[in-house]
């Protein structure tokens, strides 16, 4: 029996254009004559479809378009069983009122085979908002000739109960527990699982597991895109009941793929070229800019360009998802800039064929401090006077890309956010923040490997400079500043970045306290001045555009902080 993988890349909420996704998946599994396709969890709605779930509208039209569905696949492909993602009304009067549920497709009629049972409530989930947890376990016959085929069916968390693997799980049932007692001849597990770089081995591990718990080969099927700061990464794969690799499709790919169960173990691997994780990440990120463009209705980006290397990682990022012609690099130098800065700045777009403007701001500080003057008895100096060269340099930016309908850019890293290295209404300005979720000591090693013998097929397989340096040796070898004073660095304010940027990820990610951390040897005075300053720049991280999720603790809705704490 031959099943198609329907790896899908949906738009939240376009439920016409999911249909039409899905619809097309099925046609083309019917030429490959395929017995049944499957397709990723909430796969007409796509995830996470958040408070939309709570409007009735859609709900009515997804009755519509399932009719739709349903009469067109049994007229053209009357043969072929589909697996759909839809949210199913529960007729009571409790909240939540909802399933998150797999809808089955076959010989022209409509029936519920699996609701999902494990409801995460944890990061970036928030699934018990809308949903009911179900309290069984899901299985499905498919008769195909003259063999009965029985299917497990799981709903993503469904799968992810390793108490060994895991650090921690979603409470209640063990659905691959309950189907182990089950006689049955593939697992099917249809996910949302957003990227992280370093997920991909947990993910293999925990599937495999459950292959060798039920004693039968596992389809992992995952959803592709990105959605707002989500970034879903495909990655799907089978697995044998042995739990070894059968076949893998490729990563932040919209694709459709074919197993065939009476094929399992029979040592023929089918995967795609290993990606280090450094081509992971910009893979992601390159995704991520571009779905987000794409899905908001942009064409073309806006960037402000310093000559550090920030604003060139994030201008690379958008070139290799837009298009050279799409992108518009801004440089706004003012009496501190130097002209390395600016050579640089204009060399790099020179080298990705971006188009570059330079908009001198030293007038119009002049004019701020005039203004300022006598409310202030003096001039703007400190902090009040960097701060004004980046409200400038945001307004300015702000500015071009409404009149030109540009999506803004912003370029700040994780390290800035975290400890307010940033200025809101300045360079915090923007509708995606491409690289929030890397740290600056991130941001050299991925732009090292741009620059790299070793990225060279993976840019060229997305349209830019595919040998020589992209970014460049004096851009990436610079001390970090901001330029918004006379001789200024970085680490006149903070450590280096390769002592606070551990630091960081260990009170952010890990959630080490910091006690625990001068305990294990670090300064205390270090320690509590980046705890300090993690805590007091929380209410410029509620203001900032919404960042691309990359790791498993990003500041954005995962990130749920009282801004008035102690």
């Amino acid at each position: 029996m031959k099943i198609a993988l329907a790896q899908l890349n949906p738009i939240v909420g376009d439920l016409e254009g999911n249909a039409s996704k899905i619809l097309k998946a099925c046609k083309s599994a019917h030429h490959q004559k395929c017995n049944i396709v499957i397709t990723p969890e909430l796969s007409l709605w796509g995830y996470p479809p958040k408070d939309l779930l709570l409007n009735l509208s859609y709900i009515n039209k997804q009755k519509y378009l399932l009719n739709e569905l349903t009469k067109n696949i049994s007229i053209s492909m009357k043969n072929i069983s589909v697996l759909i993602g839809i949210v199913e009304p529960i007729n009571d009067t409790h909240t939540p009122n909802l399933f998150n549920s797999i809808l089955l497709i076959q010989n022209g009629v409509q029936k519920i085979i699996a609701r999902k049972q494990l409801l995460p409530t944890y990061d970036v989930f928030d699934e018990k908002r809308y949903f009911r947890a179900a309290n069984k376990t899901s299985k499905l016959i498919i008769k195909n000739e003259s063999k009965s085929w029985t299917l497990g069916i799981t709903i993503c968390e469904d799968i992810w109960v390793s108490e060994k693997l895991q650090f921690s799980r979603t409470q209640g049932a063990d659905p691959i527990a309950q189907l182990s007692e089950e006689k049955i001849d593939v697992l099917i597990n249809v996910s949302a699982s957003p990227f992280s770089h370093n997920k991909d081995l947990l993910r293999q591990q925990v599937i495999s597991e459950a292959a060798k718990r039920i004693n039968c080969p596992v389809i992992y099927l995952n959803q592709v895109g990105a959605n707002d700061e989500l970034i879903f990464d495909g990655s799907s794969f089978v697995v044998n009941k042995e739990g070894e690799l059968e076949l893998s499709l490729p990563k932040c790919e919209e694709i459709i793929d074919f197993w065939d169960i009476q094929k399992s173990g029979q040592k023929q691997i089918r995967s795609y070229a290993f990606v280090s994780p450094q081509e992971q990440i910009f893979k992601a990120l390159v995704m991520g800019v571009k779905d987000y463009a794409k899905k908001c209705g942009f064409k073309s980006a806006l960037i402000g360009l310093s000559g550090g290397i920030d604003s060139a990682l994030v201008t690379t990022i958008a070139v290799a998802a837009l298009g050279s012609e799409n992108i518009s690099s801004i440089l706004m130098p003012s009496p501190w800039t130097s002209q390395n800065s600016i050579n640089d700045a204009l060399s790099l777009a020179n080298r990705l064929k971006s188009h570059s403007t330079i908009i001198p701001i030293s007038k119009i500080m002049t004019t701020f401090d005039e203004a300022l003057t006598k409310p202030l008895n003096d001039l703007p100096k400190g902090i009040t006077a960097e701060n004004l060269q980046s409200r400038i340099r945001g307004t300015l930016l702000m500015a071009l890309a409404n009149n030109n309908n540009h999506l803004l850019l912003a370029t700040g890293n994780k390290s800035e956010l975290a400890v307010g290295y940033c200025t809101l209404y300045g360079d915090m300005n923007g509708g995606l923040s491409v690289i929030g979720d890397l740290y600056k000591t991130g941001v050299f090693e991925l732009s090292k490997w741009i620059d790299s013998e070793a990225s060279s097929l993976c840019r060229e397989s997305m349209g830019i400079q595919s040998t020589g340096e992209l970014i460049g040796l004096k851009i990436r070898e610079k001390p970090p500043s901001a330029e918004l004073r006379p001789n200024q660095v970085d680490t006149d304010s903070l450590p280096d970045y390769s002592i606070l940027d551990p630091i960081l990820k260990e009170l952010i990610e890990n959630k080490v306290a910091a006690k625990e951390l001068i305990k294990s040897g670090y300064e205390r005075n270090l320690i509590n001045k980046i705890e300090k300053l993690l805590k007091r720049s929380e209410f410029k991280r509620k203001q900032a555009p919404p960042l691309l999720k990359i790791s498993n603790q990003a500041f954005g809705s995962g990130w749920r902080k009282p801004i008035a704490t102690i």
